[in-house]
């Protein structure tokens, strides 16, 4: 059976990361579960350690790039098979875990990315969201050859081998979309797989219009320069 962590990047998600603690413990038993508290200015990182698991506290706010990094140094250094990202917010299901793994198990990706306009689901975002989101898969699909319909989903699984280049090499402010163009110039292989999400069930969302914009045209940037520069 493959040695697997789910690693949950968390920021001032008190309100919900007991229930997404105790719903990935009642859908993957077998799985270990690691906190990444990103600075939380709340109990976060108290009611994790109160739940058991392992949790790793960044000294203040470093990111989502940053945090997913430390939580790939942590499954490489304990030599897992395989991580999966669940977020702290509870829109990811843990009964849609076993998914994102059949095609790892099967060998026929590298890394395996939940896709909420591929299931059965009734997610709904933004209108300005949804632009967005649909302008990266349609840039990443060109550069990639091979469609995908959620390139900003935090919902992904990854083998041993991503694991090893992400603790080494992952991009640090708004890392989903980017870090699929580096795993593409890599040789890496990926595939997406329809699953269903729920809206976060505590807190609010950070994303507003204006960092909205400043998300779009950053990670458009990011990716022109990991298109002209030699990946490491």
């Amino acid at each position: 059976m493959a040695k697997t962590l789910i690693i949950i990047p968390a920021f001032n998600e008190e309100g919900s990361i007991a229930s997404v603690i105790a719903d990935i413990r009642e859908h993957a038993p077998g799985a270990d579960i690691l906190v990444v508290n990103d600075g939380s200015k709340d109990s976060t990182s108290t009611i994790a350690r109160a739940e058991g698991v392992y949790v790793l506290d960044n000294p203040y706010n470093l990111g989502i790039g940053a945090t997913m990094q430390a939580g790939y140094m942590f499954a490489e250094r304990l030599g897992y098979d395989i991580a999966v990202q669940v977020d702290g917010d509870g829109q990811h299901k843990a009964s849609e875990i076993g998914k994102l793994l059949v095609p790892l198990e099967k060998g026929e990706a590298h890394m395996v990315i939940g896709s909420r306009f591929l299931g059965t689901g009734d997610f709904k975002s933004t209108a300005a969201r949804r632009v967005g989101i649909t302008l990266f898969s349609k840039i990443v699909s060109f550069i990639i050859r091979e469609k995908f319909t959620d390139t900003t989903s935090g919902f992904r699984a990854s083998d041993r081998l991503v694991i090893e280049y992400f603790a080494s090499h992952y991009p640090d402010d708004y890392p989903e979309v980017e870090a699929l163009v580096l795993l593409h110039k890599k040789g890496f292989k990926m595939a997406e797989i329809g699953v269903e999400m729920s809206e976060r069930t505590a807190g609010t969302s950070s994303i507003t219009l204006i960092r909205s914009v400043y998300y779009m045209v950053k990670v458009l940037l990011a990716i022109f320069v990991d298109l002209i520069k030699k990946v490491d």
